[in-house]
């Protein structure tokens, strides 16, 4: 669906303050309607005393009727690093108004930013990787945040990694972006309890007609409180030692809101952290080796084992 005329209005503005040589062909592609629509908003401007002309595209003679964005050269670095960074830049309902929401802000500065924005170098760069390709956040993703915002039940069929194939119905409360890609959060009905299902996991949706009751105090803010990552469960009390290049890296960054270190010698740290469930920070603690010793809880402790016993017999024949 194209932009509501008035926004096209708007957009085409925009456009004609920060773009040369644009002529109806150009701006017909670029707000999505025909040239004929193009040279109706043209001449609706005019009528609205917008001094628009044509000299090779189509130009403003002057834009003192639009006052600019009240934004300093910090801030409009700040917001253009924002928008170019997000991840949602991989859905495709939100690709076209982010474009628009860029397009605006370069329109909207004052001379003063435009100028410094002319002779800066661009130093800073954030690359958010995904894990998922683009089509597959699309097919849903529009469907579940209409879901989300009417408390409508879902019903799908979603790959999970330990059950396979199943369908269930849920209740989404909200999306969210956390690692490598977007999760929905909502009760399922087939566990009775909240989950966090990867969208792009999900092989079939369809919206119910009935409606559910939020539940009020679960909010994007505290679900993941405790949480290493994703995963939820009962709190756990964890601690480990680490040694060695292992220890010098966990101390160079803070990897949880709770994590306590505490020196025990020139080799060693000790390092104590209270997490919901302890799958993931195992994952995290496997990656150090025979640099990490877990400590507490047991059964971290004898989940190690059994994985350090598994490896070895994968690997324990194989040729040195």
């Amino acid at each position: 669906m194209g932009m509501a005329k008035y926004d096209r209005l708007l957009y085409i503005l925009n456009l004609l303050r920060t773009r040369r040589n644009l002529n109806a062909a150009r701006l017909a592609t670029e707000c999505g309607v025909t040239e004929r629509s193009i040279y109706r908003d043209i001449l609706s401007l005019s009528e609205a005393n917008v001094p628009v002309y044509y000299d090779n595209g189509y130009k403003l003679a002057s834009d003192n009727f639009l006052p600019p964005l009240n934004f300093d050269f910090e801030e409009y670095t700040a917001a253009k690093l924002a928008i170019e960074s997000t991840p949602l830049a991989a859905a495709e309902n939100y690709r076209e108004p982010l474009r628009r929401v860029r397009a605006k802000i370069e329109a909207g500065l004052s001379e003063v930013v435009r100028d410094r924005k002319r002779m800066a170098i661009d130093t800073t760069r954030v690359d958010i990787v995904t894990s998922v390709e683009p089509t597959e956040i699309e097919r849903w993703f529009a469907d579940l945040e209409e879901a989300v915002s009417d408390s409508v039940a879902v019903e799908i069929s979603y790959n999970s990694i330990y059950s396979g194939l199943t369908k269930r119905v849920i209740e989404p409360y909200f999306i969210v972006f956390r690692g490598r890609a977007f999760y929905v959060v909502a009760f399922c009905r087939k566990r009775d309890d909240f989950r966090t299902f990867r969208i792009d996991r999900i092989r079939e949706l369809r919206l119910t007609a009935e409606h559910f009751r939020r539940n009020a105090e679960i909010d994007p803010e505290r679900y993941f409180d405790g949480s290493w990552e994703l995963f939820g469960g009962e709190p756990v009390e964890v601690e480990v030692v680490f040694a060695g290049a292992a220890a010098r890296v966990v101390q160079l960054a803070r990897h949880h809101p709770n994590e306590c270190i505490e020196k025990v010698d020139q080799n060693r740290i000790r390092y104590r952290v209270t997490v919901r469930g302890i799958e993931e920070i195992q994952r995290w603690l496997l990656g150090f080796g025979a640099e990490v010793e877990v400590l507490a809880p047991p059964e971290l402790r004898r989940s190690m084992i059994e994985t350090a016993r598994d490896l070895t017999r994968l690997y324990g024949d194989t040729p040195g």
